[in-house]
């Protein structure tokens, strides 16, 4: 089972997220997010986190050096890109990497990434870069998931991640906004409600 909470900023939000069965954390490197995080802020909250926890770096259109520095800086143990970063990054990285697409762009991802690169599903918004709170096309998602190895996310919710597992069948879900108080602030019963019913769904799947 892979559920990834994203935006993460505050250790307790960390913390609490675990405690409830997360088993992915997403840290934003992106400055024009409202959920973007220093590495040194970064840092703080990883080195209180058990070694199982997957953390996961986001970047939008950084250098292979600068991303390998804040991976490094962070102790990330995968780099997610968001931008416009060419396939070419997947091997000059020493990290699992996850790649951001949309149902548009995801028939080329296909087809010029590797297998080895896990697609991360997301609704288009060129300015946020997710975290916009819109839901994908789950048919079509699940199209797509049936072919390859895909995260959805995109308009996640409480209410609707067990509906969302049922309908794709992915890999793994990966949610920020819908569990949010506020941008970079998590909502404690959201996290554990959206938690629980994403491992359900797994289980009735039997990956649980």
């Amino acid at each position: 089972m892979f559920v990834k909470i994203c935006g993460i900023t505050q250790t307790a939000d960390a913390l609490h997220a675990v405690r409830q069965g997360a088993t992915a954390l997403g840290f934003v490197f992106w400055p024009r997010s409202p959920r973007s995080v220093t590495p040194e802020r970064a840092a703080e909250i990883i080195a209180g986190l058990p070694a199982s926890v997957m953390t996961v770096g986001v970047f939008v259109n950084e250098t292979v050096d600068r991303i390998r520095r804040i991976a490094e800086q962070a102790r990330l143990t995968a780099v997610q890109l968001h931008g416009d970063e060419p396939p070419a990054y997947a091997d000059a990285l020493a990290w699992p990497v996850f790649r951001s697409v949309t149902l548009d762009t995801a028939p080329q991802a296909c087809a010029s990434w590797s297998a080895a690169t896990t697609l991360l599903l997301d609704a288009a918004d060129p300015e946020r870069r997710g975290g916009t709170g819109m839901t994908v096309d789950w048919r079509r998602a699940a199209q797509l998931a049936s072919r390859r190895r895909v995260v959805l996310a995109g308009g996640l919710t409480p209410a609707n991640v067990g509906e969302a597992i049922a309908a794709v069948r992915p890999y793994g879900v990966d949610v920020s906004s819908g569990v949010e108080q506020a941008p970079g602030v998590k909502d404690g019963d959201k996290v554990t409600h959206f938690l629980a019913s994403a491992r359900d769904a797994f289980e009735k799947r039997g990956e649980g």
